[in-house]
């Protein structure tokens, strides 16, 4: 797990205007062992949340607060109407977005998804093993960013940090499974890129410098939960499979989905 001062010095020296301190929650690298466990091919998409939905009668919280957060040009805004049924807002629909990952999700959400199939949030660990295989690659795929195996902030996207030389084929997210060679050694996809995915853990900027060396779950408590995987937003650094990202647990955009683990 994690990254080492090589390969953070290597980032640093290719982007010119990333910082050290975006790094520090990766060190040091570690080895780590987690028990056999399931996790899920795709990120949980619209339809499947849909028959969630329907079956509990369950309301997320951006429905019964009211909100979401969606990218608006330049900026995430908080915007009154937008939830998984309405990614964007007034106006849009998951029409005809049936195979897309669900967006709009807090932590609970995700959770209570899980627990309704039958399954649970993966660990910060084991969604990192699923992504990174026995050899500890940078990207499900390899070693070097390759920006037609992922959904990332292409020439499509409208955020100022985009990579016009790319074309993944979509503007926000794509269906699950679109992108063949960006498949984990252990076959799953759209673990780079697409949509953020929530994880069990609470976040812990220095948990690594002490992290049990067996089925670690994270800090005990916290404040702010982890988030793995990047989205559609991000460029190739946030899409790196050692890449840690942390949020309040209630926080819901337009780039975060789930997907779920089981133990075997």
């Amino acid at each position: 797990m994690g990254s080492n001062a090589d390969e953070i010095d290597r980032l640093l020296r290719d982007w010119s205007n990333a910082k050290r301190e975006w790094f520090e929650n990766e060190i040091p690298r570690h080895q780590v062992y987690v028990d056999a466990f399931y996790i899920d091919k795709y990120e949980v998409t619209n339809t499947r949340f849909q028959q969630f939905v329907q079956a509990t009668g369950h309301r997320t919280q951006a429905e019964r607060e009211g909100s979401g957060y969606v990218y608006m040009g330049q900026k995430l805004e908080q915007v009154n109407g937008a939830n998984w049924r309405a990614p964007r807002g007034p106006g849009s629909s998951i029409v005809s977005l049936e195979q897309h990952p669900v967006v709009q999700v807090s932590q609970d959400d995700a959770k209570a998804y899980c627990a309704w199939a039958g399954k649970r949030l993966p660990t910060e660990a084991e969604w990192e093993k699923a992504a990174r295989g026995t050899d500890g690659r940078t990207y499900p795929w390899g070693s070097r960013f390759d920006g037609k195996r992922a959904n990332f902030c292409d020439t499509n996207c409208e955020l100022s940090h985009k990579d016009n030389a790319v074309n993944d084929g979509y503007r926000y997210t794509a269906p699950v499974g679109s992108y063949e060679g960006g498949r984990s050694p252990y076959g799953a996809y759209d673990m780079a890129g697409n949509v953020w995915e929530w994880v069990v853990d609470w976040y812990g900027k220095d948990y690594y410098r002490n992290s049990p060396t067996r089925n670690p779950q994270g800090p005990v408590s916290g404040e702010l939960a982890v988030l793995r995987g990047g989205g559609w937003s991000n460029n190739e650094i946030s899409v790196r499979a050692p890449n840690r990202n942390r949020l309040t647990p209630a926080d819901r955009f337009d780039s975060i989905g789930l997907r779920c683990a089981k133990t075997s």
